[in-house]
């Protein structure tokens, strides 16, 4: 036995100077990579994670170039869509508190919302199965613009005020960020304290995340905490951030305090092995398949609450990325190399890809396969584009959608037709089909008129990547004008 301790000492020291090895071999290189940014330009804070320890950390550019307060590991910066596995994490200890079943039906906690023709559950709207719209994507319909102020209380209202679903809930994957706001305010509602109330007391206190907030009230000065920027006509601008939203999106923290959290998903300290064992598992449709997050010819990615689960160069992956007004942030770890890398970036332009691709070979590249050779680009052609033999005059008119409390009013300039909204101003489309158009409302969007027996224009379909087939009915005609 006394033999076995000595070997078990030797072994943790070996693996201790070898995490210090791989430290001091990719820190020089880690500076070289951000070496483009200074105290004149937005940055990076970075975070590795070696063997269940902290091997690199360091900040570059700044943090508020009104100041040119350098960034560091201590950085504050808005997490955007990494925040949802806290979300999901903290549904999930309620479950193991017997408070909850991811089996329950959110109306069983959110009685306001409407009763759809399928029963939507938990476990629906973690793994973005819920056929629920999104709340940007619908915000956007109704005029809403970036910049402007969003809270839990306008998401619940809206959703509140959707009766139809995208799909079955279970049938199919579709992101959803509606869903994560909808969790937070079920934790709120089962646990009697705010969300974040719920993830400081339950999650960041016992793991020491100091520096950790989800920030529900946007007007909140929190200190040390990056401002936003995009690069414009040469000039860094910064970009406004109103979203009070919890659940989806709004955690600030740092470096460090992810560097933490990984930690404890490898030796938890808050759950236990069998939650996080589950936790890391991908979301599973009705029919028993894993929901796909993406697939290309050499790799698919499943969804597993707030995370991304695949095997690349035959390693394991769990991962996630967000972006949210000129904040980027990334996150990925690897389980069996026990490796996890933090990347937080106040620039717009960051490429996180990129950069987390470069660190993750800087420290585990030797135990991964060779990169596959990239599939040949085929020569880049312009079709032609169709003409169609749409009456465009017919589409003239003005358009109401009562679940958005919003109008449209379509009328054709010059032989084009538009649309005109009182906040969003004109809105230029393109044919793209008999009856069909494409233009951008917030988001690209695909738009079908409908008409009746007699072949008269009575409304139109209106879809974006996450709400479908929103119906618009005509209320009046508009008299058409050249210019």
């Amino acid at each position: 036995m006394k033999r076995l301790y000595v070997l078990f000492i030797i072994a943790c020291a070996a693996v201790a100077s070898a995490a210090q090895q791989n430290a001091a071999e990719i820190g020089p290189r880690i500076d070289k990579l951000f070496a483009g940014y200074n105290a004149s330009t937005p940055g990076v804070a970075v975070a590795v994670v070696i063997d269940g320890k902290v091997a690199f950390k360091k900040g570059y550019g700044s943090a508020n170039l009104e100041f040119t307060s350098p960034i560091s590991s201590k950085t504050i910066f808005n997490i955007a869509s990494v925040s949802k596995q806290f979300t999901a994490f903290s549904i999930y200890l309620l479950e193991k508190q017997g408070k909850l079943s991811l089996e329950d039906d959110i109306r069983k906690f959110l009685p306001e919302l409407p009763e759809y023709k399928s029963t939507v559950r938990i476990k629906h709207i973690l793994g973005h199965t819920s056929g629920i719209r999104d709340q940007g994507s619908i915000l956007t319909l109704a005029g809403w613009e970036r910049g402007d102020t969003t809270t839990n209380e306008h998401v619940l209202r809206f959703v509140s005020r959707q009766k139809e679903l995208n799909f079955e809930p279970g049938s199919r994957y579709l992101y959803s960020n509606t869903g994560y706001t909808l969790a937070a305010e079920i934790v709120h509602r089962v646990s009697g304290k705010t969300f974040a109330e719920f993830a400081r007391e339950n999650i960041f206190a016992p793991l020491q995340m100091n520096d950790s907030y989800i920030n529900d009230d946007f007007a909140k000065p929190i200190r040390d905490r990056a401002d936003s920027y995009e690069l414009e006509n040469g000039t860094y601008k910064r970009v406004a951030f109103n979203d009070s939203t919890s659940g989806q999106s709004n955690l600030n923290t740092t470096v460090e305090d992810l560097a933490k959290w990984a930690i404890n998903l490898e030796q938890p300290r808050v759950g236990d092995a069998e939650l996080i064992r589950r936790f890391n598992e991908p979301t599973e449709l009705n029919n028993g398949e894993p929901a796909v997050y993406f697939r290309t010819p050499t790799e698919v990615g499943y969804h597993a609450k707030g995370q991304v689960v695949r095997k690349t160069r035959g390693v394991n992956i769990r991962s996630h990325g967000g972006h949210a007004a000129g904040y980027r942030s990334t996150f990925w770890r690897f389980p069996d190399q026990r490796f996890a890398v933090v990347l937080l970036s106040n620039d717009e332009h960051f490429e996180q890809l990129k950069n987390a691709e470069a660190i993750i070979e800087m420290g585990i590249g030797h135990l991964m396969e060779p990169k596959p050779a990239e599939p040949l680009a085929s020569p880049a052609s312009t079709p032609a584009r169709p003409k169609y033999s749409n009456a465009i005059n017919d589409y003239a008119g003005r358009f109401y959608n009562d679940e958005l409390e919003a109008f449209y009013t379509a009328t054709v300039i010059a032989g084009k037709l538009t649309f005109n909204h009182v906040r969003l101003g004109r809105i230029e489309l393109t044919e793209t089909g008999t009856d069909k158009f494409s233009g951008r409302i917030g988001f690209p969007v695909e738009i079908e008129f409908v008409r009746n027996s007699a072949s008269e224009v009575i409304g139109f379909r209106v879809s974006n990547f996450g709400a479908k087939n929103v119906r618009f009915e005509k209320v009046r005609d508009v008299v058409t004008r050249k210019e």
